[in-house]
């Protein structure tokens, strides 16, 4: 899962960032309005972290815009604790959710992670896949009922799929959703991630759908 964060306070966003990349996610970063704008309107992420008060355009005016262009990102706001009205203005530009400064950093990822689940559909924290359970609080997958050891890379992919699972996914949006701006994507290395992760959960429950990509099945992979 890939997520931005638009903060113009180094320190915060260094935190947010640290935090994040510790909780599995990819993180692309900007400190004001127009870069932070111009990401979200040409990269894809599964989700926001959008500061109200920032330098060049406010947090406002980046989702409003964002909205009118048709992006339909998850969007958690930052706000100041005293300013109710930053808080409504921002639910009316189109913001999902919203945490006042300052905050838990725990809050933070437990608000990022529903949003990101009720993007996909799910409304528990814990993603079924036949046999394959996925905890979006501990960042662990278990498979009829044994954890499983996974890279930072094979988790990625498998909670990415497992959030769309029903989904034709291509080896291009997996590629940039498992990886940030400045990565060099080649996408023949998402076959490798594929191929090391049937090894650990069954072969069956990830399908090739041939010239497509690939669809998390999981009636293949019984119980």
């Amino acid at each position: 899962m890939r997520i931005l964060i638009i903060e113009d306070d180094p320190n915060l966003n260094r935190q947010l960032a640290e935090a994040l990349e510790g909780a599995g996610y990819v993180v692309d970063r900007a400190s004001d309005g127009e870069e932070g704008h111009f990401l979200g309107d040409t990269e894809p992420y599964d989700a926001v972290v959008l500061d109200v008060g920032l330098p060049k355009m406010d947090g406002i005016s980046v989702l409003e815009r964002w909205r009118r262009e048709g992006r339909a990102m998850p969007v958690l706001m930052l706000t100041a604790r005293d300013r109710w009205s930053d808080k409504v203005a921002g639910i009316d530009a189109g913001a999902d959710d919203y945490v006042a400064k300052p905050f838990h950093m725990e809050e933070v990822l437990a608000r990022l992670r529903a949003l990101i689940r009720r993007a996909a559909g799910h409304a528990s924290s814990e993603i079924l896949c036949g046999p394959l359970r996925l905890d979006t609080r501990t960042s662990r997958a278990t498979l009829n009922g044994q954890v499983l050891k996974l890279t930072s890379h094979e988790y990625r992919l498998l909670s990415y799929l497992m959030h769309h699972q029903g989904e034709i996914v291509s080896r291009s949006e997996l590629t940039e959703h498992m990886y940030d701006q400045d990565f060099d994507r080649d996408s023949n290395t998402i076959e490798v991630f594929v191929g090391r992760l049937r090894r650990k959960i069954g072969l069956d429950l990830i399908e090739t759908v041939r010239g497509l990509g690939y669809r998390m099945n999981g009636d293949a992979g019984g119980s």
